[in-house]
């Protein structure tokens, strides 16, 4: 039997055609756009119009045409994308047109046989846990749908509004200068996916794009920006610096549909959202004069905060999850937040992580002070006194009883040494994060649908790190 529809962090997600179906899609995106109407109709003046969207995964169009026709047969007018497109964008249209939300068909950074659909709100960003809960709970007691005729379905072009928007935000001439002059080289990694042909639309300029095409098996392995699936990028890159030693280089790598991102630097080494988020709140704050909180979730740097009191910005934390931080811009003022897994966004833009954006912001940073990103990092590492590294691994468990154990010894046997070290303070708002004596941290988080146990350290060196996971993976082992 077909898992039950549950939503994630950011969307459900399902293996295609076993648990992702046209007939399990059309009855969720009937239910989505009901209860998006019953949420926003107000603050959009009654619109009717619900946005559906897709990327380049398999069968990605026919899905988005079953959620565009299953909305128009629930009553309401749809604006079908005509070709694949960022995530980002497809929230974007829905703050620009004042829809009712958007529907995006993806699987993000999933691995090929996966498909599924997220669930953006009329202020452009992931509509909260309260809007999912409604889906599900109707999903529960609804097989059909009730068609009702009159409403339409029209075709966009989702990158014409989203280029301009982005274009306006950085210094776009000051980039594309520096690339024709030949002081920047530009590479990026698509992975074959929603970013393909992005870059180029805003700048205006050849960059050099690899896995441009489409391939739905994305290589045989994933579109998420980590180092296993850079090989090509690390090698073009290193070539690259062997033949060209006065110009600046940087690549830049985007999720299946482009909402996270990574990078690489000049010299072919890879550089997380850990190591870009503290690099783009300097530059916003130096070069836009931009103000605001920074918002990081529990598993984000210690280097956030470091860097945020450097420039006298407040810090707030969230759960693991953008749809947090979204919550947090939406009723403060943010500078920028941002999850290690590489979402990052932006209290000027729409509340939701958007890769071509920050790739934006980097390649501005790189052209204003003139130094590889690794530079720019190293000079912060200095000014704040904060050095550290950080790693992260995912456990895989048995079967979720053996979750259900961890979790209850985690509650009824609080931990209070980890590898040697006194736990000092635990922070409990997702999952159990260990503060120790010498400064280094341990999160434990269980991940909310699969047995898996996520563990994530930052400390100031590798072997730290190495010791504090590996007890990590012990403890789990002998529960």
């Amino acid at each position: 039997m077909a898992k039950p529809i549950k939503f994630g962090t950011d969307g459900w997600r399902g293996v295609i055609a076993d648990d992702f179906t046209f007939e399990r899609v059309a009855l969720v995106a009937s239910i989505a756009a009901r209860v998006l109407d019953e949420n926003y109709a107000d603050s959009t003046n009654n619109s009717k119009t619900v946005i559906v969207g897709h990327d380049r995964r398999f069968m990605a169009e026919e899905f988005a045409q079953v959620a565009a026709k299953a909305v128009q047969n629930a009553g309401f007018d749809v604006l079908l994308t005509d070709t694949y497109a960022p995530t980002p964008a497809f929230s974007l249209a829905a703050f620009q047109k004042q829809a009712l939300g958007a529907i995006v068909i993806t699987a993000s950074h999933n691995p090929g046989k996966y498909l599924g659909l997220k669930v953006k709100g009329t202020f452009g960003g992931s509509v909260g846990l309260e809007i999912t809960q409604k889906i599900e709970d109707l999903l529960i007691v609804e097989t059909e749908k009730n068609q009702v005729q009159g409403s339409k379905i029209e075709s966009f072009n989702p990158w014409t509004s989203y280029c301009e928007t982005l274009q306006k935000m950085v210094d776009i001439d000051q980039i594309k200068l520096a690339i024709n002059e030949g002081r920047l080289k530009v590479f990026a990694d698509v992975m074959h996916g929603a970013a393909a042909g992005g870059l180029q639309q805003i700048l205006g300029v050849e960059i050099e794009e690899l896995n441009g095409n489409r391939d739905p098996f994305f290589d045989g392995g994933a579109p998420e920006p980590l180092p296993r699936y850079l090989s090509k990028l690390f090698k073009t890159i290193k070539s690259y610096r062997a033949g060209n030693q006065g110009s600046l280089a940087i690549g830049l790598v985007f999720d299946g549909d482009s909402d996270r991102i990574a990078a690489v630097d000049g010299e072919g080494n890879f550089l997380s959202s850990q190591i870009l988020i503290p690099i783009l709140i300097e530059h916003l704050i130096t070069s836009h004069g931009f103000s605001g909180e920074v918002v990081k979730t529990i598993s984000g740097s210690d280097l956030f905060p470091k860097v945020a009191e450097l420039y006298k910005r407040p810090i707030f934390e969230t759960p693991v999850g953008y749809k947090y931080i979204a919550d947090r811009m939406l009723s403060t003022q943010v500078l920028v937040g941002g999850e290690e897994s590489g979402g990052i966004g932006y209290g000027t833009h729409i509340p939701e992580r958007d890769a071509l954006l920050s790739a934006l912001y980097l390649l501005e940073a790189v052209v204003v002070s003139g130094q590889d990103l690794s530079v720019i990092y190293g000079k912060l590492q200095e000014k704040t006194g904060f050095n550290s590294i950080y790693d992260r691994i995912d456990l895989p468990l048995i079967n979720m009883e053996v979750r259900s154990r961890l979790l209850e010894e985690l509650t009824n046997n609080p931990v209070t040494e980890i590898a040697g070290q006194k736990v000092v303070d635990c922070l409990a708002i997702d999952g159990y994060k260990f503060r120790l004596a010498d400064g280094r941290w341990l999160l434990i988080r269980f991940s909310g649908t699969e047995p898996v146990l996520r563990l994530y350290c930052e400390a100031s060196d590798t072997q730290k790190v190495k010791q504090t996971l590996e007890w990590a993976k012990n403890w789990a082992n002998s529960i």
